[in-house]
């Protein structure tokens, strides 16, 4: 297998194809992932988010209608802990586009999110100033772009966005990194032809008891699960569900999608959903 190995929108990447990918074809990957971040990057100020967070308005995007219909079904599953414009919650913690650090009094996010919101399968409007975080599924979103960017590659596939992956082809056997010892695994799974998407409290955290995954009707971070996995068809779903599961009613929305998951407590207790096909190496009891 040949390597691609760059950065983008913050993280790592590693795509793996059966042959090298030619200069065309990586040219491709790399203007989804810039039309991707120019529309969806808050942490841009020329993206589109940056403003209608600004100033209202609409994104037109081929993303919105999936993203935020995907949005809608997390939120009522979850009883609106996760949210879309939980980006302001983030912000009063520190997670802003400066990366300040500096933490300030928690903020709930707008439990009204798709009253103030509107959109159609190609865009999304705000009536008033409302900056969005598609922080919850975004990722997954581009990973299966990515993935698509290269739907006429021959052979194997892998895409790998720091631990967001979607695989076509031959199995690929992938650890459950331990979210307090990144030299361990808390078991493994073989994926074919599907995504996995995983999501950590050690992952994007500064300061005591601050990371990225909040509690949007609070502005608060999760306590109870320390780590979360779920493998589906599509990265995006994988992604989102992965959010979910720090929430009650996560089960539920993966149950409704046909996503499998496993979940970790701060404890170091471990579940999983009925036909999650991982080998895990610790257990509830």
């Amino acid at each position: 297998m040949a390597t691609w190995r760059f950065d983008a929108i913050g993280t790592s990447w590693e795509i793996e194809t059966s042959h090298e990918l030619d200069v065309d074809r990586r040219a491709r990957v790399g203007v989804e992932i810039e039309r991707f971040d120019r529309e969806w990057s808050r942490f841009r100020s020329d993206s589109d988010v940056t403003r209608v967070g600004l100033d209202g308005g609409s994104i037109s995007s081929a993303d919105a209608g999936p993203m935020l219909d995907a949005y809608r079904d997390a939120s009522r599953a979850t009883g609106g802990a996760v949210n879309p414009l939980v980006a302001d919650s983030l912000v009063a913690l520190g997670y802003d586009a400066s990366y300040s650090l500096v933490a300030h009094d928690p903020v709930a996010a707008p439990p009204d999110w798709t009253d103030r919101l509107r959109w159609t399968q190609r865009e999304v409007e705000a009536s008033a100033p409302a900056l969005l975080d598609v922080g919850a599924l975004g990722k997954g979103r581009l990973v299966d772009i990515v993935t698509d960017a290269l739907a006429d590659v021959p052979g194997d596939l892998v895409v790998d966005a720091a631990g967001d992956m979607r695989v076509r082809g031959e199995p690929v056997r992938s650890g459950l990194e331990h979210p307090y010892d990144p030299a361990k695994a808390i078991g493994v799974i073989e994926l074919q032809d599907a995504a996995l998407c995983a999501s950590a409290v050690n992952r994007r955290a500064w300061g005591e008891g601050l990371h990225h995954v909040l509690d949007a009707r609070t502005g608060v971070p999760v306590r109870t699960w320390a780590a979360t996995w779920a493998i589906a068809a599509d990265a995006m779903r994988a992604d989102a569900v992965a959010t979910a599961l720090f929430f009650d009613g996560g089960p539920e929305l993966a149950a409704s999608w046909g996503v499998e998951w496993v979940r970790m407590t701060t404890d170091g207790r471990a579940e999983r959903s009925p036909g999650c096909p991982a080998q895990l190496f610790t257990t509830r009891p």
